[in-house]
């Protein structure tokens, strides 16, 4: 069983901080809104322990400065409070801080798992946590340590692998990074570990997290902005599977999606994040066996659960209050509320005075959460260096994500020695409109919380890097492949639109027509054609692969574009492999079918003789 974050002397402030405060403190302790929904002043008046920035709640001008201004505004409203008690500002920093213009934005999850390489995750996650702590942030909502099962899900990009023990090295390897030189280091960021458990188990089709008979927008959703309509995206399948329902049994649960969090808590995480998804037809935000009586007590975890956004609203909608009981019951410790915090904050108490929520249920909560403060140090530093904004988007940084770009690669198919390109041979004809797309090539969760295209953020496309490399004279573009003119070589870059969570659920997962009708186009024009495919997850290409001289998985490779260049023109060496099965057919997308998948978990090229690493 891991020891207790806290030495005996440390425990003994805990408790008797505990023991001055009132049920009004404690209570506030456990409440997380959202920025925009705070009110001036109230995170002093109500003790609030925590605020928090959804995907795209920035503040403006979107700067790390302004970033720093704004969470330290909080944090020193939480230093009038009686007690002193310090606030822990959360974000989604889940590939980098990835809210904040200018941040260094790294490959998502399912790219560094083609890496397959843990000392760079974790330099990934030092790098990470020092642009998240020069905002004055100490939380970030990362690791996700999700086993995804089915492709169409659209949290896929957030699994590392289907591999639980490659999951499990790189997660453990990401909070080594946020961990740095030791929690109370002031440059720390503790890693919420997520969505606790099973999350990518569930059966398509399970979802309710939408009500398509009625199609009313809520308050979350209204800020999804996506290039079509829900209507459309609900053709499309978008809230099929996630928040859906794992119908798997308990001997499954236990070999395949309960390690990564077992060796999580080992490696000494503080904070675990429920899942909106149920299992065998209960909430998991409700859900007191695996919360409290696995999570808790079996892999004797100390630090504190959170809710997920408004996750504890769906136990039983409708009826607020009985949420409120069922989730603090069940083990919930913090509660994402994240818009009427003072709704939830009565509801609590008034549970407390009529003995519905006991009092030892509390404290067991607030316990936790202060501990967890107390090992960040923030008692000690609730601030943290202003210099430190220095290094938001830094030189080195962006290397190093340029290091994860080309080691994520991973070559699927490769006929005729077609790669790697030579820098200084004829002109390369370079299609696609995802070439230049920063906000393609980053994905969703980039500035807001379903990303977008365009230049949303600084960084290189993979456009400005293959000209970068092989020089603009050489590097030929045209956007829709209409040209005259024929080339040795094409390379055309086809992407996903940017989705996050269950937006980006979907029933079919094809190159859409205008890709296709580019790439035939292109292929007339060229003796041999590369396809760069930016992508969360593997999609159905077999039909089309015989037209293709080369297939890259590049994945959502993040702001530096130029690490795709420098693995296509062999300055670096193609060493990715596949963390995911790639299915053959729609057949093969969820896993434990009887289809063989077209390439395996573990597969890999490399250009010299085309041999398998996998």
């Amino acid at each position: 069983m891991p020891p207790h974050p806290l030495p005996p002397s440390e425990q003994q402030f805990v408790t008797h901080l505990l023991a001055q405060m009132t049920l009004e403190e404690k209570i506030g302790q456990m409440t997380q809104p959202e920025k925009n929904s705070v009110k001036a002043g109230d995170v002093t008046r109500l003790a609030l322990g925590s605020v928090l920035s959804g995907g795209g709640g920035n503040p403006d001008p979107n700067t790390p400065a302004s970033w720093r201004a704004m969470v330290s505004t909080f944090q020193d409203e939480a230093l009038a409070t009686r007690l002193k008690i310090p606030l822990i500002y959360g974000v989604d920093a889940v590939h980098g801080h990835n809210n904040v213009v200018g941040a260094t934005v790294y490959p998502h999850n399912i790219g560094l798992g083609a890496t397959r390489d843990a000392d760079l995750v974790r330099r990934i996650g030092r790098a990470t946590a020092l642009e998240v702590a020069a905002t004055d942030v100490r939380w970030s909502f990362a690791p996700a340590v999700s086993i995804p099962q089915d492709l169409r899900w659209g949290r896929s990009y957030e699994g590392y692998s289907q591999d639980p023990g490659l999951v499990s090295e790189l997660a453990t390897a990401l909070i080594d990074g946020y961990r740095g030189d030791g929690w109370r280091s002031p440059t720390s960021v503790l890693p919420s570990v997520k969505h606790y458990v099973a999350d990518a188990a569930t059966t398509w089709g399970t979802s309710r997290r939408v009500d398509r008979t009625a199609l009313n927008s809520d308050r979350t959703l209204a800020t999804a902005q996506m290039g079509q309509s829900t209507v459309e995206l609900l053709d499309l399948g978008a809230w099929q599977i996630d928040q859906g329902n794992a119908e798997i049994d308990e001997e499954t649960l236990r070999a395949v999606h309960l390690p990564p969090y077992r060796a999580a808590i080992e490696a000494g995480a503080l904070n675990v994040m429920a899942s909106y998804s149920s299992w065998q037809g209960l909430k998991l935000h409700a859900h007191r066996y695996l919360l409290t009586d696995i999570l808790k007590g079996e892999l004797g975890f100390e630090g504190f659960v959170v809710s997920d956004w408004e996750g504890i609203d769906q136990i039983h909608p409708g009826d607020y209050a009985r949420c409120v009981v069922d989730a603090i019951n069940a083990g919930i410790d913090m509660v994402m509320v994240p818009f009427d915090y003072e709704r939830f904050i009565a509801c609590l108490q008034a549970a407390v005075h009529a003995g519905r929520v006991s009092t030892e249920r509390i404290d067991d909560a607030v316990r936790r959460i202060l501990s967890a403060k107390v090992a960040l140090g923030l008692f000690e530093h609730p601030h943290t260096d202003q210099d430190l904004l220095n290094l938001v988007g830094s030189a080195p940084h962006r290397e190093l994500a340029r290091e994860a770009v080309a080691k994520s690669l991973v070559l699927l198919r490769h006929e005729g020695e077609v790669l790697p390109l030579d820098p200084r041979g004829p002109a390369v004809l370079v299609a696609g409109p995802d070439a230049d797309d920063i906000g393609a090539q980053c994905g969703g969760w980039t500035i807001s919380w379903m990303g977008g295209r365009g230049p949303t953020t600084p960084g290189t496309t993979i456009l400005e890097g293959l000209r970068a490399v092989a020089g603009a004279e050489r590097v030929h573009y045209c956007p829709d492949g209409r040209t005259e003119q024929c080339f040795p070589v094409a390379v055309v870059v086809v992407a996903e639109d940017p989705y996050a969570e269950g937006m980006g659920d979907r029933e079919r997962l094809t190159l859409s027509p205008e890709q296709l009708a580019l790439l035939k186009r292109v292929r007339e024009r060229c003796e041999r054609l590369v396809v760069v495919l930016v992508s969360g997850r593997p999609l159905v290409v077999t039909p089309h692969l015989p037209e293709w001289d080369a297939l890259v998985a590049a994945w959502l490779p993040g702001t530096e574009g130029q690490g795709v260049a420098e693995v296509l023109f062999g300055q670096r060496p193609f060493t990715g492999r596949l963390p995911f099965d790639w299915p053959r057919t729609h057949a093969g997308l969820r896993r434990g079918g009887d289809e063989r998948p077209l390439f395996r978990l573990g597969d890999g090229l490399v250009p010299a003789g085309g041999l398998v690493v996998g």
